[in-house]
């Protein structure tokens, strides 16, 4: 099972952008579809975005449509968020998770994967 550390996180006024990266340890990154969470204090962990292995399909969660951007690098073992035009309610801890397949499928609920990082804070200010 992959290892996921993530990074990037931190306070941006609103219409602001940031970059979270996610590394992974392991030489089968290639043969996992990542994906990118987020939970606010007393609410669920909701989903975001989702690359599949070979970055050939991407999807994202309705309120990120648009102003969010998932890629990945698999020679660097690297998954990215980028996150355009902020807002307060983007503020959240942002995990990134794997998933072990290489089906060409959403997968928008947490369970689906099996690897999680330790999160990273993004605050947004009004």
């Amino acid at each position: 099972q992959v290892q996921l550390v993530e990074s990037g996180g931190g306070l941006v006024q609103a219409g602001g952008s940031l970059r979270l990266s996610c590394a992974a340890s392991g030489r089968t990154f290639s043969s996992y579809a990542m994906g990118w969470f987020r939970q606010a204090p007393g609410e669920e962990r909701e989903f975001v975005a989702q690359i599949t292995w070979s970055g050939g399909e991407t999807y994202y969660a309705d309120s990120v449509k648009g102003r969010f951007t998932i890629s990945r690098d698999n020679a660097k073992n690297t998954v990215y968020l980028q996150m355009n035009s902020l807002k307060p309610e983007d503020t959240a801890v942002y995990y990134c998770a794997a998933a072990r397949t290489k089906l060409t499928v959403r997968l928008w609920v947490p369970t689906q994967y099996g690897a999680w990082g330790q999160g990273t804070q993004v605050t947004v200010s009004s």
